[in-house]
């Protein structure tokens, strides 16, 4: 079979592989059966002149060939979903699929009620929220509206600026009931802190800000955002995050108000292309709207003793 004369399904056939790491899993994925699954894998190989997967202890491993095709297949995936999703809907009302990208924390702890909100203004609407702290490409067309921390340059982007989200220092009252209030940040290095485990781009860029913060030593440390906000609800100690978040919280509570002075600037983006679509103004919208009352949320002060006077 010709390179030319492969067909979209091979190519799919391809990626599950390569993400499942076996013929039967990704055969169950897509609904074929494992010769069907085996036979696409073999076009792919004779079409390609070489061997794609060679079998290990762990499963099927990609030969530096498939390695070298990923990033291709991932792009026919990425535009074979935007057209799936760009036939779902019309051009005069507002019904067919939107997919928005965010992080996971917007995505647990901001973006559900205005979804909510959405999707009961507009009940033909559907919404594929694909939550994750790498950022998809809109120009690729791997998701139609994205919510950023950067402002995008891209001229073929249209984007709202939302406005800086502000960050501090959290606690549940029943650390800081128990360990006291810090007084000053010099006073952090007698907490026990919740911090990254591994410097990402917006972290490197606080840190560039913010050398004092660079000094601090980390009791618990993990790269996601959820599981630090989850460690500040259980009281495991003194963690950043969103203050809009934690004012929604009766027991949580800002320490060091205002000592942070660290915010979030954040931008709902789209394609140039979609501004027309119904739909996706819509979804944009109401994005922005409801990004903006999120971050009216202001957060409340704990007034206890400090850990030295007690």
């Amino acid at each position: 079979m010709r390179q030319n004369d492969i067909s979209w399904d091979h190519y799919r056939t391809f990626l599950a592989v390569l993400e499942t790491g076996s013929l039967s899993a990704a055969a169950r994925s897509l609904g074929l059966t494992q010769p069907t699954a085996g036979r696409h894998i073999e076009a792919l190989e004779d079409a390609f002149g070489g061997r794609l997967f060679l079998r290990g202890p762990q499963g099927l491993l990609p030969t530096e060939k498939a390695a070298s095709m990923r990033g291709h297949a991932q792009t026919m995936a990425a535009m074979s979903a935007s057209l799936a999703r760009i036939a779902s809907g019309d051009m005069e009302s507002i019904r067919g699929t939107v997919r928005i990208s965010v992080s996971e924390i917007m995505a647990v702890e901001v973006l559900p009620p205005i979804l909510t909100d959405l999707q009961e203004l507009h009940p033909d609407l559907q919404i594929e929220l694909s939550a994750s702290d790498s950022v998809e490409d809109l120009l690729q067309q791997e998701a139609d509206i994205a919510i950023r921390m950067v402002r995008p340059s891209q001229s073929a982007l249209i984007s709202r600026r939302i406005g800086r989200i502000p960050l501090g220092f959290h606690a549940h009252r029943r650390y800081l009931e128990k360990h006291g209030t810090p007084a000053h940040i010099t006073d952090l290095s007698a907490h026990r802190l919740i911090g990254f485990d591994r410097q990402l781009a917006y972290i490197r860029d606080i840190l560039k800000s913010r050398q004092d913060l660079a000094t601090l030593q980390f009791a618990f440390r993990t790269d996601s955002n959820l599981v630090q906000l989850a460690a500040i609800r259980a009281g495991l100690g003194i963690g950043m995050c969103q203050n809009a978040i934690a004012a929604r919280e009766p027991d949580l509570f800002e320490v060091l108000p205002g000592s942070l002075d660290l915010s979030l600037e954040t931008f709902v983006v789209m394609h140039e292309s979609l501004r027309s679509t119904p739909r996706h103004k819509a979804s944009f919208d109401a994005l922005v709207k409801g990004l903006h009352d999120h971050m009216s949320g202001t957060p409340r002060h704990r007034e206890t003793k400090s850990h030295r006077d007690r």
